[in-house]
């Protein structure tokens, strides 16, 4: 498992804590001191995680990079979510609690009150399980999605492997195939200058062998063209 794994479910783990952390706190104010201390506590160590994630995001390849990225900016708008549910959680407590001290000084209607805030924390306990069930699945949700995100990109980089090496082969190839051509012209230019030069001798002894058969004739026939002068 990647430490950026590890810091994944640590963050969920975190999130998880806050979530019913908070659900207590609407619901329960004898440990609101002590219930509000943890929650700071995951607060503070769930942005902590979000920046340790951010640092190690930067050492990935740019596909991973990217998708990290994206799982990253959805966790850290749930932690903002969450801050913001758990600033509200306390203002209503402290509100409640100037409500209950105004009614203790009545001293009337304590009953019905407490009926109503009965009815009531029931209600945003039942909000509260349904938003940690909706955060649970957004999580695994996202959590298949990069995973199928992480196959494709795989096996894209394997696709682009193959076709390197398809590219690399066909430029040997290509290599080859120029030299081979400039050897085959190579040897035909010499061709090409052996059967030139074997037409020049062609010529030349052609030539000798005209001027050869003339100078004979001249030599036959001129002796005899004298004689009969004379």
């Amino acid at each position: 498992m990647s430490l950026l794994e590890q810091y994944e479910q640590q963050y969920a783990a975190l999130i998880a804590e806050i979530t019913a952390h908070i659900g207590r706190l609407q619901q329960n104010t004898t440990e609101r001191n002590e219930l509000c201390t943890k929650i700071d506590a995951s607060l503070s160590e769930a942005q902590e995680l979000l920046e340790q994630m951010g640092l190690e995001v930067r050492e990935l390849n740019p596909l991973q990079r990217s998708n990290f990225n994206n799982k990253i900016q959805v966790a850290q708008a749930e932690l903002k979510r969450l801050q913001g549910e758990y600033k509200q959680t306390k203002d209503r407590l402290r509100s409640q609690a100037n409500s209950f001290t105004t009614l203790d000084l009545a001293g009337s209607g304590d009953y019905y009150e407490d009926v109503a805030i009965s009815n009531d924390q029931r209600q945003r306990l039942l909000e509260n399980s349904e938003r940690i069930e909706r955060t649970g699945n957004r999580l695994n949700e996202g959590y298949r999605v990069a995973i199928e995100t992480e196959a494709l990109g795989a096996q894209v980089l394997n696709d682009l492997h193959h076709q390197r090496e398809t590219l690399q082969g066909a430029r040997a190839r290509l290599r080859e195939t120029n030299a081979d051509l400039g050897r085959a012209s190579r040897t035909l230019n010499s061709m090409m200058l052996r059967a030139l030069r074997e037409k020049v001798v062609l010529y030349g002894v052609g030539i000798c062998f005209v001027v050869a058969v003339g100078v004979s004739l001249y030599l036959t026939f001129a002796p005899s063209s004298t004689a009969a002068t004379s």
